[in-house]
C-alpha cells in the first residue's frame, strides 16, 4: 500500500459519532492517530438508550450500561470518550444541536473530523446517522463564527472531514492498512459483542477483508474524504489539501489587523 507521508507534528482527531458501539470500524483510524503521538476525542451525541438489548429494563439502567460500556471502550482505545444527551432516534440536524457540537468543537480544536456521512444501505441510513454528519458538517461552520461560539474562541483553522464511506459514494477515498490493529478491533468487538451481541466476529472480519481487498491489503478501513485528498494513508491527519480552496484562510497578521479594529 503506498502512503502519503505524514507530519510529525501533534494533531487533534475529533470523532463524532451517534451511539456507542458506531466507533466500531473506526478503531485504526483512530489508534493510527495514537501511533503518531496524537490526540483522539471520541463524542457519542446519544447515550444509545433505545436499545433492546439488555432485556425488559429501564432506561436508566439502559444508560447507566452504555456509559459503562462507553467507559470500557475508552480503555481499549486509549483515547478520550465524552458522552452527549441528545435522544437517541431523536436526532435533529438542526442550528441548536449544531450549535452544542460547535461548542465541543471549539473546545477540542481538531485538525480533523470523523463522522457518518451520506449513505443509503441498512445500518448506514439509520436516520440517527444520516442526521450526525449534517448535524457536524453544519458545526464545523459555525465553530468557526465568533458570534456563534461566544464566550469560547472560535475554532478557524481548517479541519478536514471524513465521513464512513457508503456504498454509492463517488467523493474521494482514504483507505487505512488496518492489520497492525486487528486484535484491538476484534476486542472492541467482544466488548459489544457481550453487551449487545453485536458484532459477530465473523462478520467483522469479513468486513474488514472485503475493504481491503479495495486496498490491496489483509484487512483495511476506508472512508469519505470531504476535503482533502484521496489514497492510500498511514493516519488521516495531517491531511493532504485539495487543490481547490474555496474559502482563504486568514492570516495570522491580517487576524491580529481585524481584531485591533474592533477594539
Amino acid at each position: 500500500m503506498e502512503e502519503i507521508p505524514n507530519s510529525s507534528e501533534p494533531l487533534s482527531l475529533l470523532v463524532i459519532l451517534a451511539h456507542p458501539d458506531d466507533e466500531i470500524a473506526t478503531v485504526a483510524a483512530m489508534l493510527a492517530q495514537r501511533a503518531r503521538g496524537d490526540r483522539v476525542v471520541l463524542c457519542w451525541l446519544t447515550r444509545g438508550e433505545m436499545t433492546e438489548a439488555f432485556g425488559p429494563v429501564g432506561t436508566d439502567e439502559v444508560i447507566a450500561r452504555r456509559l459503562e460500556t462507553g467507559r470500557a471502550a475508552s480503555e481499549i482505545l486509549g483515547v478520550e470518550t465524552r458522552f452527549l444527551e441528545f435522544p437517541d432516534t431523536g436526532l435533529r440536524a438542526d442550528r441548536e444541536t449544531a450549535l452544542e457540537v460547535a461548542r465541543l468543537i471549539t473546545d477540542v480544536r481538531p485538525d480533523g473530523i470523523l463522522t457518518w456521512g451520506d449513505a443509503w444501505v441498512r445500518g448506514f441510513r439509520h436516520p440517527d446517522h444520516q442526521a450526525t454528519g449534517r448535524i457536524v458538517r453544519d458545526a464545523v461552520t459555525l465553530a468557526r463564527i465568533q458570534k456563534c461560539v461566544a464566550p469560547a474562541e472560535p475554532h478557524r483553522r481548517p479541519a478536514p472531514v471524513f465521513t464512513y464511506r457508503g456504498a454509492h459514494s463517488i467523493l474521494p477515498a482514504v483507505g487505512i492498512d488496518a492489520g497492525p490493529h486487528m486484535d484491538t478491533v476484534f476486542e472492541l468487538g467482544r466488548l459489544y459483542y457481550e453487551a449487545l451481541e453485536f458484532p459477530d466476529r465473523a462478520w467483522l472480519e469479513e468486513r474488514y477483508r472485503r475493504v481491503g481487498e479495495r486496498w490491496g491489503v489483509e484487512y483495511a478501513e476506508e472512508f469519505d474524504a470531504w476535503e482533502s485528498e484521496g489514497g492510500p494513508v498511514t493516519s488521516l491527519l495531517p491531511a493532504r489539501r485539495d487543490h481547490l480552496s474555496v474559502h482563504p484562510e486568514r492570516t495570522a497578521e491580517r487576524e491580529t489587523q481585524r481584531r485591533r479594529s474592533i477594539t
